[in-house]
């Protein structure tokens, strides 16, 4: 009953913390210092046994809110977030060490070097050297530091939850931000494409990646720590909201992203509970379908059906549109050809960028990190690549005891692939599936397949 009121209470607060920066956005700064220094303090003063998890919480916690921070300009720069996440990674390794069988996530972070020589000789004079290789290496560094320290680390599934908690507190905040900020969509529709008006005034692809994650921990909420018929209206009603403004964003991506992961996390829970827990999820499945379909039917009246033309890739009159990955695909070519052209070292960090700017007067950034890999990294990309694929699998192979792995590295996998390395939150998602999860009082009664 405790923990219930604690969650309540918990929600309620950053719900308020959305409204009131809404009206005082200067209170964002606010925020993020108090975050900060909350969260430097506890890793400090925790004792050695709980140093990991207070690690882990402020990496969370940071993660969830990387996006609101960026959009409030509340953050001390626009990669505060990754940046934050490795400075905390790095806490934790001088407090806990690593793991000897991570080394091949050191090799990874070695593997990036070669393109900043690379970069230094083929990007155009104009570029700024500095500043373009921070931005696309910094997500991929973040989620190295973030493999060096997680893997297995052990944690309790009862920790793990609340890792999860801490990263969806700040999307709630976010959500009510974006909501006194666009009550009505109807009002901001101009088509059927991304729109940055009911994304609250940011990048839509950002808002729908961070939203989707959002959604993910929800629904696992929802299955896995609602025991109670109050728990579960109250998370159903915050899926439903955070569902509905991560589809009128009219980005695709993140809303995609978490219906493939929460199913990847609904058909392995089910599988490793008892046979009277399967009925329940049965039933929840049934009350959770239909509260997305309903959630669906507002976004279809507030959006005049605009949003089911964007899901069945038509413009606002009706018209099939050529390219269902918004030029998406293109790119990809694009970066396929120079790896082809550069197949050893690559063509260099940024500089797939840097050559759109030079061709068409526009540095479009990549969409997937997998083709931005290859083509600024060469065979080392593909190393890289071989590296962040199978490491996990073979990490998985000797402890299945996580039920969220798969749905972490969906998340993962589909994340990088429609908005790259944009953000922490693909970096840090992923080191948590290498985390050792341990169980006090198992609710697994069957192994995992």
């Amino acid at each position: 009953m405790k923990t219930n009121i604690t969650y309540l209470i918990a929600i309620v607060f950053h719900a308020f913390i959305g409204m009131i920066i809404y009206f005082n956005e200067s209170l964002a700064k606010l925020y993020f210092a108090a975050a900060l220094l909350y969260f430097l303090y506890r890793i400090i003063i925790s004792p050695n046994h709980l140093k990991t998890f207070e690690v882990l919480k402020a990496c969370a916690y940071f993660v969830g809110a990387e996006v609101f921070f960026r959009m409030t300009r509340g953050a001390i720069s626009y990669e505060a977030g990754k940046y934050l996440v490795i400075v905390f990674m790095i806490m934790g390794m001088f407090y806990k060490g690593i793991s000897g069988k991570a080394y091949p996530y050191f090799l990874y972070i070695l593997l990036l070097i070669p393109s900043i020589f690379v970069a230094s000789t083929t990007l155009s004079f104009d570029a700024n050297f500095r500043t373009n290789i921070a931005f696309v290496l910094s997500g991929p560094v973040c989620l190295g530091f973030a493999a060096l320290f997680c893997y297995d680390k052990k944690i309790s599934i009862k920790q793990l939850h609340k890792l999860l908690l801490y990263t969806v507190l700040p999307i709630i905040t976010h959500t009510i931000y974006i909501f006194f900020y666009n009550p009505s969509v109807k009002e901001v529709l101009s088509g059927t494409g991304s729109n940055r008006s009911a994304s609250g005034g940011w990048g839509a692809n950002q808002v729908s990646c961070i939203l989707g994650l959002g959604m993910l921990i929800i629904a696992i909420r929802l299955f896995a720590k609602s025991p109670t018929k109050g728990l579960k209206i109250l998370n159903i009603v915050i899926f439903s909201a955070i569902s509905y403004r991560a589809i009128v964003t009219f980005s695709r991506g993140g809303v995609l992203t978490a219906i493939i992961t929460i199913v990847a996390f609904l058909v392995i829970y089910y599988s490793v509970v008892s046979k009277r827990k399967r009925g329940n999820i049965i039933m929840m499945s049934v009350i959770f379908v239909f509260s997305m379909a309903l959630t669906w039917l507002i976004s279809s009246s507030q959006t005049d059906g605009y949003i089911d033309l964007r899901y069945e890739n038509k413009d606002h009159l009706g018209r099939e549109k050529a390219d269902i990955t918004t030029g998406r695909g293109q790119l990809f070519e694009e970066e396929i050809s120079g790896f082809i052209s550069n197949p050893f070292f690559g063509i260099g960090s940024s500089r797939a960028k840097d050559e759109r700017i030079e061709i068409e007067g526009q540095g479009v950034t990549s969409h997937s990190e997998v083709s931005r890999l290859l083509a600024e990294h060469g065979m080392f990309g593909v190393a890289i690549l071989i590296i962040l694929l199978f490491k996990p699998i073979d990490f998985r192979s000797r402890n299945k005891r996580n039920y969220l792995f798969y749905a972490f590295m969906g998340f993962w996998f589909a994340t990088i692939n429609h908005s790259s390395m944009r953000l922490a939150a693909p970096a840090f998602i992923y080191a948590l599936a290498l985390l050792n999860v341990t169980y006090e009082n198992s609710p697994i009664y069957r192994k995992l397949p």
